[in-house]
């Protein structure tokens, strides 16, 4: 099993990954974990702390080949409407939101899903990578109200 130690963002690194780890959005906040590349290989990722990994960064194997991490498709809702009055609602539920010009994403959730109906939104279920906005200060989860 090789090991993975270093964190590159993307954009930060050159030249062909090596290999790829296809993560959804919650399998992107690791510190510590054992995960399998897309070629079949093994790899403990064993970082100092923990990273919320966006697409299209990677991380650095201790025999220095760089693994890609990818946005793996996962079940979403696709919200059309009013979007600005929407996404103020999402967001003040701290639910992690991807925009678009014309839609917004959210993880599929059927509570989230009936609160957008009943404020004039239309859903519709998609499987697509999610990538949603990062927090205020930098940091690509959200939280709640206790710093």
């Amino acid at each position: 099993m090789t090991a993975a130690h270093i964190h590159h963002r993307a954009g930060t690194w050159s030249g062909p990954a090596h290999d790829q780890l296809m993560l959804d959005y919650q399998s992107r906040f690791l510190r510590r974990k054992r995960l399998v590349t897309t070629s079949g290989a093994a790899l403990m990722v064993d970082l100092a702390e923990t990273v919320s990994f966006n697409h299209g960064d990677a991380l650095e194997t201790n025999l220095g080949r760089m693994i890609e991490i990818c946005a793996a498709p996962e079940s979403l809702l696709k919200v059309t409407g009013d979007l600005t009055r929407l996404a103020w609602h999402i967001g003040n539920r701290h639910t992690p939101c991807q925009i678009a010009a014309d839609h917004l994403l959210i993880r599929a959730d059927h509570v989230m899903a009936e609160m957008l109906k009943v404020l004039g939104a239309g859903t519709t279920p998609v499987m697509a990578p999610f990538t949603p906005e990062g927090g205020a200060y930098g940091h690509g989860r959200t939280h709640a109200h206790a710093h």
